[in-house]
This record gives C-alpha cells, sequence and structure tokens, in this order.
C-alpha cells in the first residue's frame, strides 16, 4: 500500500500538536505501509530524508511577501503533483488539506484528513492570517465535506466536526487519540537542565509549554500566577507568538509578574526534547490553560514524565487528563475569564500544597499514558481505516 502522508510539520520543523503527532505516526506507519511524507521545507530534503521517503516542498517562487494562505496553496499544489502513484493520500490541518482534497480528484484515490483543530474554532487566526482566514477556513471545509474518512483526534473533537460542519456523514467521522512515546517521555532525574536555567531545585515550579497563541491561554495563566503560593516559581517554554500584539502582550504580562514575584523563568527558544522532558519531569505541576485544544497531546508528555496535570476542561482535555486520578480540571467559560483565572490559582495553589497528592496523580498519569495512549496502538487504527477505505473501492 503506498500512502502519501501530507503535513506542515515535521521534524526538525516542528512547533505544535500536530506535528508531533506526524512524526510518530509516520515512524510506526513505515513498518505497515510504503509510506511517503510530503511536507514544508525551504531548503528541500537532505539525503537521510529521501532514504526515509520524505519530500520536502516550498512556496512557489515570485509569492514572497504574499499572504501566508496564498503560499500555503502554492505548496499544497506541489504536493499534489508529487503524490501521483499513491494508492492513498492522509493529510492533517488546513496547511495540506487542499493537497489532499486536490490530489482526490486527480487522481481518484481516497483522501483520509485528520483534523488537529477547526478553522471554525480559532476566530483569532484572523490576526494572523487577515483575509487569508477565510481562505484556510474555505480550504478545510472542502477537504472535509468531501473526504472519504475523518479522523478526529478525541470524542469532543469528533461532536465539533460534526456541529461545524453538519453536511457530513457521522460515519465518515472516526475517533483516533494522539499518542504518546513513553520510552522517549519518561521521568528524568537530571537536573542540569534546571541548573542551567537557573530553576531553584528546592523550590516547587509550575510548568507551562506551548506556543504563544489565543488558543494556549497563557495570558490567563500569567494573570492566574499573581496569587499562586509565593514559594511556587513559574517557567514559561513559550514562544513563535501567532502575532506581534499577542507578542506584546505576553511580554508585558511577563515583566509585570516578574516585578511582584521571584523565580519568574521565560524562555523564548525552543528545547530540545531531552531538555523538555527533564522540566516536565521536575514540575510540581503542569498548566495547560487552553481556551480550544482538540487533545491536547502536552498533557500526555506531562503524564508520560509522571507530573500532574491541570488542564482547562475544554476539547478532548477530560479524555486524556482524569479530573482527580491524572490531574485537575479548571471549567472554562469564555463569559467570564476573571473567574477561570481565580479557579486556575486555587487549583495550582491546591496541588502546590499537596505533594503527596500530586505524586500520586503523577503516577497515575504514567501509568495511564502507558497504558492507553502508544502511538503503535494508533497507527493500527489509522491502517484500519486505510484497508477498511481501499477494500471499499
Amino acid at each position: 500500500m503506498k500512502v502519501g502522508l501530507l503535513t506542515r510539520e515535521y521534524p526538525p520543523d516542528v512547533y505544535g500538536g500536530a506535528g508531533v503527532h506526524v512524526e510518530f505516526l509516520a515512524r510506526e506507519l513505515r513498518e505497515l505501509t510504503d509510506l511517503r511524507v510530503h511536507c514544508w521545507g525551504e531548503d528541500g530534503s537532505s539525503a537521510e530524508e529521501r532514504a526515509l521517503g520524505v519530500v520536502r516542498h516550498r512556496a512557489a517562487a515570485g509569492l514572497e511577501g504574499a499572504n501566508d494562505a496564498l503560499r500555503t496553496f502554492s505548496v499544497d499544489l506541489a504536493m499534489a503533483a508529487a503524490v501521483a502513484g499513491s494508492d492513498l493520500i492522509h493529510s492533517h490541518t488546513w496547511y495540506a488539506a487542499l493537497a489532499g482534497h486536490v490530489s482526490k480528484m486527480l487522481y481518484g484515490i481516497p483522501h483520509v484528513m485528520t483534523a488537529h483543530s477547526l478553522e471554525p474554532l480559532r476566530p483569532w487566526k484572523a490576526e494572523q492570517l487577515g483575509g487569508g482566514y477565510e481562505l484556510s477556513g474555505w480550504a478545510e471545509r472542502s477537504a472535509m465535506e468531501a473526504a472519504d474518512a475523518v479522523v478526529a483526534v478525541s470524542r469532543g473533537m469528533r461532536a465539533d466536526i460534526l456541529d461545524c460542519y453538519p453536511s457530513l456523514d457521522p460515519d465518515r467521522v472516526r475517533v483516533i487519540h494522539n499518542g504518546i512515546d513513553t520510552r522517549l517521555y519518561r521521568p528524568d532525574h537530571g537536573t542540569d537542565v534546571l541548573e542551567r536555567i537557573g530553576i531553584d531545585p528546592d523550590r516547587p515550579f509550575v510548568l507551562f509549554v506551548g506556543r504563544i497563541t489565543r488558543q494556549k491561554g497563557v495570558p490567563h495563566l500569567l494573570r492566574a500566577a499573581r496569587a499562586l503560593d509565593p514559594e511556587a516559581q513559574l517557567v514559561l517554554c513559550a514562544g513563535a507568538p501567532d502575532t506581534p500584539e499577542i507578542g506584546a502582550e505576553f511580554r508585558e504580562l511577563v515583566d509585570e509578574l516578574s516585578g511582584s514575584r521571584d523565580g519568574v523563568f521565560w524562555i523564548p527558544e525552543m528545547l530540545p526534547r531531552p531538555e523538555v522532558v527533564q522540566l516536565l519531569s521536575h514540575a510540581a505541576v503542569f498548566a495547560c490553560p487552553s481556551v480550544y485544544e482538540p487533545l491536547g497531546i502536552v498533557n500526555l508528555e506531562a503524564m508520560a514524565c509522571g507530573t500532574a496535570v491541570v488542564a482547562s476542561a475544554v476539547g478532548g482535555i477530560p479524555e486524556v487528563v482524569d479530573d482527580g486520578g491524572t490531574g485537575l480540571l479548571v471549567p472554562y467559560d469564555e463569559r467570564h475569564p476573571e473567574d477561570f483565572e481565580t479557579a486556575l490559582t486555587e487549583t495550582l495553589n491546591r496541588v502546590l500544597d499537596d505533594p503527596e497528592s500530586a505524586a500520586a496523580m503523577g503516577a497515575a498519569g504514567r501509568d495511564r499514558a502507558v497504558r492507553e495512549f502508544g502511538w503503535d496502538r494508533v497507527a493500527r487504527r489509522t491502517y484500519e481505516v486505510y484497508e477498511e477505505l481501499l477494500k471499499s473501492r
């Protein structure tokens, strides 16, 4: 079975959960299929990547400075041209959706589309894309409504898909949860990364890992941190702001917080995975204040490292974080953000005040990640969807 996997993100250019998903799914699918990964990359594919079937595509010449949606569409057309001869194509996110849709029409092959988020539920993207947001929504809608199968990464995501796209046949929307590699994400008892950053290993710290975007809700965390236990530190692995405006808002909140308490650390660069694992392993609690999250793979990463999680009860997060078992969930209502921030403060302090309970939740999280979210299971279920579609033609 020749499969073309279409994605914007692929290592080393991974900045979100979709990229992590594709990285590990591709690793497992290579054992089951003849796989080619088509992804973005200004410098083309290296010899090593080509040997693994990784093909990188760049935006068309002459579109430098054009709206990002137009540049995306040019990459999609290049991908569609390159997947000729595939038996099936599988796209991830709107960035590759049009490539999948065009390939389905051009070659008459099945298109599987995995939805990691939904454009209608991310209106703040208009800040980043301007009129391109209308184009990204059009691409997603066109591809999704015509796809032979749509994979939702959570049951909550499936409900959102059917709500946003009611013309979709519900039987075409399958739930396959994200996974986690618990061999890579496991407790690391070293402290060299903490020492280099300046984190005091004898004081508890709250950790956030994610992009500076409306979706991740990090401004809520910064406002909630004003009333955190004074003994607690706050470590923010946060970069790649969606817009200059949200980047400026974030910096202002960090500066304000740093002026009122010590132990605030902002790490704007993307750290290597082993360093993130060490931070996750030593955090007293991992904070996920997202206002929209189809699944929240970063919560799985924290759980696999044996750390308790405090997260907003949105999207697919409750399917990952067992409230009271592997962490605590905080209700979110966009109409009352101040209530969410107050509850977030109280819940984080509750975990900080009870290290024994936090340790128990962390151990339970590790156990759940190993037991229920292996990538081999994700790949096998994905492959079964491929087989079903090809047999039905």
